[in-house]
């Protein structure tokens, strides 16, 4: 079962920031550039784990038509969301 069932959330699509959020708080985020490198990837510590990072890798490859990279230097949690993601 997918995880993200269970959650809600709202989603906020600006230029190059997208924010999970609900009515507390953000659960997540995720700044990225027009070539889908991502700046910075963020999730509430209390969401983790239930699939937010690669649902919003998902949605900047849906806005950017590009598979999303990290723009160096990543840190090494992120280096190991890009590695489970590729």
């Amino acid at each position: 079962m997918n995880k993200l069932n269970n959650i809600n959330y709202d989603i906020d699509l600006a230029d190059g920031v997208i924010t999970f959020k609900n009515s507390n708080t953000a659960l997540g985020f995720v700044r990225y550039n027009e070539g889908a490198e991502v700046e910075y990837i963020f999730v509430n510590p209390m969401f983790r784990r239930n699939g937010l990072a690669k649902k919003l890798l998902e949605i900047v490859e849906e806005k950017t038509k590009i598979k999303p990279t990290p723009q160096d230097p990543i840190s090494p949690l992120g280096e190991k969301l890009f590695n489970i993601s590729n």
